[in-house]
């Protein structure tokens, strides 16, 4: 019985250069794809913000000034937001950008994660429900923002329907209410991205290993 004998191939110098350049290229081919999405992003992100924060302690109005004034424009928006009399603005903005911030964030994780376990289960009918909780998602804010303000308006939407069949007595006018409008926002901001955030649980949850 015998046995062949098997040796590597002698690869030349010229053959090795040309191996060990193509791994090379090979290796840097995803940073060079990606090199201009990061200096792009790089500039026109993180160095806008950079930008921003400079002429804010500037004299900049209308256009760019040079001339550093310390941190004079923050004291004015301090005294503005938080000592005039009556509230300005910016402060009302704070508290309803606040108040929707808590709502939506925690309300849309405890029903996506409240859905997404219901449907872990291998419920009946799952894979129609899923759909039906996705559906918010495949429409645009402008879509959902009237047709909300349409629902909630109680000329047109809830109050009005019902009290067409004889219950004169329910009032829903949040959407009209100054000390309320921001929370028909949030009912409308949870109804479109709970499915969302119920999509991603389950995921998690399938995932799991039983």
């Amino acid at each position: 019985m015998s046995t062949v004998a098997t040796t590597d191939p002698v690869l030349t110098p010229r053959q090795s250069t040309a191996i060990s350049l193509r791994g090379r290229l090979q290796d840097a081919l995803p940073k060079i794809v990606l090199a201009p999405s990061f200096v792009i992003t790089i500039i026109f992100v993180y160095g806008f913000i950079v930008w921003t924060a400079y002429l804010s302690f500037t004299n900049s109005k209308t256009f760019p000034s040079y001339a550093l004034t310390g941190a004079r424009a923050y004291q004015r928006l301090w005294r503005w937001t938080f000592e005039s009399d009556p509230p300005s603005s910016w402060y009302t903005s704070i508290t309803n950008m606040a108040i929707f911030g808590f709502l939506y964030v925690g309300i849309c994780l405890v029903l996506g994660l409240f859905l997404a376990i219901l449907l872990d289960q291998k419920i009946r009918g799952e894979s129609v429900l899923r759909p039906i909780f996705l559906y918010p998602m495949a429409l645009s804010f402008i879509v959902t923002g009237v047709a909300w303000k349409w629902f909630l308006d109680p000329g047109l939407g809830l109050e009005q329907t019902l009290h067409h069949f004889g219950w004169t007595s329910f009032h829903f006018d949040w959407i009209k209410n100054k000390d309320f409008v921001i929370y028909t926002v949030v009912i409308a901001g949870v109804w479109q991205a709970s499915g969302f955030v119920m999509a991603m649980f389950l995921a998690g949850l399938r995932g799991i290993d039983g």
